[in-house]
């Protein structure tokens, strides 16, 4: 017997311009961490590496905030207008999260 999964994964279309965005800051992100590795490996001194760290945290926050807002402006304001109450539900728990 075929087992199916029960899985149900959400997926969002993004406007060509929203996607650019976000992949450029995920670009910007990932050059930051090889130079973190780059610094660790030619054995920088922590604190230069630590503010390099602190740099790329404040770029992940940027990241998370901009993709939060349009996240609300669009899927969580649709759901809402449709009757999807618990969406609002599931914002919670993602701001819970992001909140740790």
């Amino acid at each position: 017997m075929e087992e199916k999964c029960s899985c149900f994964h959400k997926t969002k279309e993004r406007s060509e311009e929203e996607y650019k965005k976000l992949i450029n800051r995920l670009n910007r992100i990932e050059g930051q961490i090889r130079g973190i590795r780059g610094m660790v490996e030619n054995d920088a001194y922590c604190t230069d590496i630590l503010i390099q760290v602190s740099a790329v945290n404040a770029a992940l926050n940027a990241f998370n905030k901009e993709l939060l807002a349009n996240h609300i402006r669009t899927c969580v304001a649709d759901d809402i207008r449709s009757g999807k109450d618990e969406t609002i539900d599931e914002l919670v728990n993602t701001l819970q999260k992001l909140m740790k």
